[in-house]
């Protein structure tokens, strides 16, 4: 019996481990993969970071101070970067990874503030919904703020 239960510490405990140590599929190692992928222009690696249903929204404020929201398809969204000219450059920094997780379910939110050609473009605050799906995350829903004032 003793060799039962020795047998069983060791596996539960090496099992505990193994789920504590896998820093690999964490949702915030997923979105910063998704940032290197996006900062290299890499559209067929971003293709793989999203469902095949993900909606994307952003929130800004127009030039008379009202509220607007837009929605794209993620396939415009990398249309857009497919778009970007070669000589351009363009950076998203990214403040820290905020992770609310409950499995299969997270939320990251990143602040962050975008350049673009070096110039400040806006900042703002992304919203990424993620579902893991056969054990791999998977982008469901992004919004983001973009605010051109107050980046500081």
């Amino acid at each position: 019996m003793k060799k039962i239960t020795f047998v069983l510490i060791l596996l539960f405990g090496a099992v505990a481990i193994a789920q504590n140590g896998n820093t690999e599929n964490t949702p915030e190692k997923f979105i910063k993969n998704f940032f290197e992928a996006f900062h290299a222009q890499d559209t067929i690696a971003l293709r793989t970071f999203a469902h095949p249903n993900t909606k994307l929204q952003s929130v800004s404020i127009d030039e008379a101070g009202n509220t607007k929201l837009t929605t794209d398809d993620y396939s415009k969204f990398l249309k857009g970067i497919a778009a970007i000219p070669a000589d351009a450059t363009f950076e998203e920094r990214i403040h820290e990874y905020r992770v609310e997780q409950n499995e299969p379910l997270a939320t990251v939110t990143t602040p962050y503030i975008f350049y673009f050609n070096e110039k400040l473009s806006h900042c703002g605050v992304n919203s990424f919904e993620l579902v893991r799906f056969n054990g791999e995350w998977k982008i469901v829903y992004l919004i983001d703020t973009r605010i051109k004032e107050d980046c500081d």
